[in-house]
């Protein structure tokens, strides 16, 4: 029988008998995807937050409601906050069947 520890992920046993030549433009091809979507997450994020602060939309959506805004900005912040926890508790998010 096959040891199969070492086939994680969407690639077949297999595959992970490749040249080193093939692995190598594999890798390339995967750091050359990864760059290009980084570098296209931060130009949309400049893009929305250039657009945001030119229509000031702060000023209409806080107006005469800051108390309700600051009530919704903390809940927002916790809900963040707990599913940080959630992926870095020890475990690695395994879930147990029920009985």
């Amino acid at each position: 029988m096959r040891n199969l520890e070492h086939s994680a992920g969407f690639r077949g046993p297999a595959s992970l008998h490749g040249t080193g030549v093939e692995s190598r433009r594999v890798v390339l091809a995967e750091l050359t995807a990864i760059a290009g979507l980084s570098i296209a997450t931060l130009v949309a994020v400049t893009a929305v937050s250039v657009g945001m602060a030119r229509a000031a939309v702060g000023d209409g959506v806080i107006g005469n409601d800051g108390g309700v805004f600051a009530i919704a900005l903390v809940l927002g912040l916790a809900f963040i906050a707990i599913g940080g926890f959630a992926v870095l508790m020890p475990g690695g998010g395994r879930r147990h069947p029920r009985h």
